[in-house]
């Protein structure tokens, strides 16, 4: 899968999500490793969510992900929790932000 396929697929994953439980603005970026490496930013912002193909300068965390453990989240072959577990993925900042993204409701069950 290429870099546009990923966020794509993650754009639409996050496209119609619901994020009105989150009244902050959260801004999350993510360097995915391996075939179709690149970088993206998840933000949510006035209750909504937003993805864009682009380094978040003023970031409030970052997450280090292999691309196959992206794509096996997002069809549901892996939980976030058993990357985490297996080092497929790398947090940095700040973790309370992190766990907002929680919140956001997805239109089917993707990352």
């Amino acid at each position: 899968m290429t870099y546009e396929e990923i966020v794509d697929k993650v754009r639409d994953d996050y496209e119609n999500a619901d994020a009105r439980a989150i009244y902050e603005h959260v801004a999350i970026q993510f360097n995915v490793e391996g075939e179709g490496a690149g970088i993206f930013y998840i933000e949510v912002s006035n209750r909504k969510v937003s993805v864009e193909p682009y380094d978040y300068y003023d970031k409030d965390a970052l997450v280090i992900i292999t691309s196959e453990a992206l794509l096996a989240i997002s069809d549901g072959t892996m939980t976030k929790e058993e990357a985490l577990e297996q080092g497929f993925i790398k947090l940095y900042g700040n973790m309370d932000k992190l766990k907002l993204m929680r919140k956001i409701v997805l239109k089917k069950n993707s990352l």
